[in-house]
């Protein structure tokens, strides 16, 4: 006979860690993810139905649907000029089309990746509905990439179409035939396309009317005629156990829409509108212009409530568009605000320049009293500390000299082909070159040696000291005490740098052999973000770069400089000018000391669409949904495999 008491605390226990073993055999996670987009079931009209004549359009599929970036994603060709009301219904994506339906048109809507399952988000992929108004239906496509003129980066949600009317003059004035929008990756397909001839252009359609009518939209356009075709090809899909091995590589048939490599190249045209924009007074002795466009001429400045004559330092850049004033007399500038009679010239509305007058009022930003009040809190301010350094025995500070503010650029390590620049805040009146010495040293002793200084063409108020600096030299700066006078009657404190110039062995060389380049192309050398470091004119087929510095990633690009101004210029639409060409060498070099790079680069050898290598990019790629890589991240916590 068992006695239950006496073999009750066992038996509790064996129950307990019967239970804990049981639960411990696995924690419910909630299931494997959905790996399966939705599926499409019909429509209404159906799909490639003819002699469609319903404004409102239903597609079904097997599952709830949610449409992710639609006003970005989804495209109506041809294009409607009221925007159709897209929505989802459930398992129903419902169209209601605005605008009168064409007869014997062949319309698509093209919903790209946007149409995603209700709880995953896995997208459906590319996928276009369409029927026609007509007998027919057109199933032709043709595709390519938009890149920026400039830079060759792939151009995000641009609208590129189609025009049957062959003459420029549609573009400007007529809406596309057919549309699409680029990718991420700057890729289009249009499609439902007719057979026959068309021009192709790209749009930054700002006024979503689909014309080119501003030159704030960027804009590309093809030289050659678009003639759609089609071939029956094949094709090898691969099919993948994971992500490193494959398990099946399948031929598939497939018809191949022609033309699928079209490039166009987006640029924005110069704006030649020319009109005041802004006036800005960010100092109280500078105030600053800006005009939309370029000028041959500068405004003329009449000062209504101060004499103008000689009142002025300015500054311009290259076209003239912002132009900034240095105010000499201080009485001129404390005055709380400047009364400026403006003429300048300004583009009519028949596009002529004609002369203008505006009075512009420069106020500022603070009042007399307040700048006074300013002064007098840090007089105050200094008498308190003087009082304080008194009662504690000690000397008043002494009065610190103002400096007129220059900025120096011979760092302690120096490279060959450098030159000191000198930097100023406030413009400058007087130099005196004979207070400025470069010496070199030789054995022990430091030795003048001569130097070149100028002022920079480009860049206000900086100066350089050029020299035939000497590799593994040590080299001293020194700048006399009042060598350099502000407009404003500060002097410049002295300065002693001394810098050393690196070694030959310590740069490294890239020497080019360019097959194919224009006379006037000019090559550029690149840093990883895609920034000029220095360029250079082709030169019988060379360009060459010296003193690279090692372990810094270079780049390459040249354009062809037509017009031979130095620099990169854009195209002209109704002139039918193209931006001048610009490419990449696809090539990455990570620069070693004392190494020289030889390279032969033929310009047309890769597509421009492939030159650009991607670690230079801005624009990236949008990433693909992969759920089955998070189904694989699952099975491999709960310790199984797929």
């Amino acid at each position: 006979m068992i006695h239950w008491k006496r073999h009750r605390l066992p038996i509790i226990l064996l129950l307990v860690i019967i239970g804990y073993s049981c639960a411990s055999v696995g924690t419910p996670d909630g299931g494997p993810y959905d790996e399966m987009p939705p599926k499409f079931l019909g429509s209404t009209p159906g799909m490639h139905a003819v002699n469609a004549k319903e404004k409102k359009l239903e597609l079904e599929f097997d599952e709830f649907i949610k449409l992710e970036k639609a006003a970005e994603k989804v495209v109506v060709s041809p294009p409607q000029l009221e925007q159709p009301e897209i929505k989802v219904v459930g398992k129903k994506v419902v169209v209601e089309l605005i605008d009168t339906l064409k007869d014997a048109t062949t319309y698509t809507i093209d919903f790209s990746d946007a149409i995603v399952d209700n709880n995953e988000g896995n997208p459906m992929g590319h996928f276009t509905y369409s029927f026609s108004t007509g007998e027919v239906i057109d199933t032709m496509e043709v595709a390519g990439v938009v890149l920026n003129a400039s830079d060759l980066e792939p151009i995000k949600g641009m609208l590129v179409g189609l025009h049957k009317n062959l003459n420029d003059s549609a573009f400007n004035t007529l809406p596309f035939d057919r549309v699409s929008r680029t990718d991420s990756r700057g890729r289009f397909a249009i499609r439902g396309v007719a057979p026959g001839k068309y021009r192709i252009y790209a749009l930054m359609d700002g006024n979503q009317n689909y014309l080119f009518d501003s030159k704030t939209e960027m804009l590309a356009f093809s030289d050659s005629i678009i003639v759609p075709s089609m071939l029956a090809s094949v094709r090898q899909d691969t099919i993948w156990k994971d992500t490193l091995t494959i398990d099946t590589i399948k031929t598939v048939n497939y018809t191949r829409f022609l033309p699928d490599d079209i490039i166009l190249k987006a640029f924005k045209e110069e704006n030649d509108r020319r009109y005041f924009t802004r006036s800005q007074r960010d100092k109280e002795n500078h105030f600053i212009l800006q005009f939309s466009a370029k000028a041959d001429t500068l405004p003329t400045l009449k000062g209504l409530n101060f004499d103008e004559k000689d009142a002025f330092i300015v500054e311009t850049n290259e076209g003239n568009d912002s132009i900034c004033y240095w105010i000499k007399d201080s009485l001129v500038y404390q005055m709380d605000t400047l009364a400026v009679q403006m003429d300048y010239l300004f583009t009519d509305s028949l596009n002529q320049l004609v002369p203008k007058t505006d009075t512009i009022y420069l106020a500022n930003k603070l009042t007399k009293e307040q700048r006074a009040k300013i002064k007098k809190q840090a007089e105050e301010e200094k008498e308190k500390e003087r009082k304080k350094r008194e009662r504690k025995g000690l000397q008043p500070e002494p009065e610190k000299t103002a400096f007129l503010t220059m900025k120096v650029n011979a760092s302690s390590t120096f490279d060959v082909n450098q030159n000191i620049q000198l930097t100023f805040e406030e413009p400058v009146a007087r130099i005196d070159t004979s207070a400025i010495h470069v010496s070199v040293k030789q054995d022990s002793t430091w030795v003048e040696t001569p130097f070149l200084f100028r002022e920079d063409s480009v860049q206000p108020r900086q100066y350089e000291i050029l020299a035939e600096w000497q590799p593994d030299k040590e080299y001293q700066l020194k700048i006399d005490s009042t060598a350099i006078v502000g407009v404003y009657g500060l002097h410049t404190n002295k300065v002693e740098q001394t810098f050393k110039v690196k070694r030959l062995e310590e740069y490294g060389t890239i020497l080019l052999n360019i097959l194919g380049a224009p006379e006037t192309g000019i090559v550029e050398l690149l840093d990883n973000r895609g920034d000029v470091l220095r360029q250079q004119s082709i030169t019988n087929g060379t360009a060459d770069f010296y003193y690279l510095k090692p372990d810094t990633k270079y780049y390459i690009r040249m354009f062809d400089d037509r017009n031979r101004n130095g620099k990169w210029d854009t195209g002209v639409f109704t002139d039918g000018v193209q931006a001048e060409e610009v490419f990449y060498f696809p090539k990455v070099w990570e620069m070693k000391a004392n190494f020289e790079f030889e390279e032969s680069w033929d310009v047309h050898a890769v597509p421009s669409d492939k030159q650009k290598l991607d670690d230079i990019k801005k624009q990236k790629p949008e990433q693909e949904k992969t759920i089955r890589e998070r189904n694989k991240e699952r099975a491999r916590k709960l310790g199984r495999t797929l």
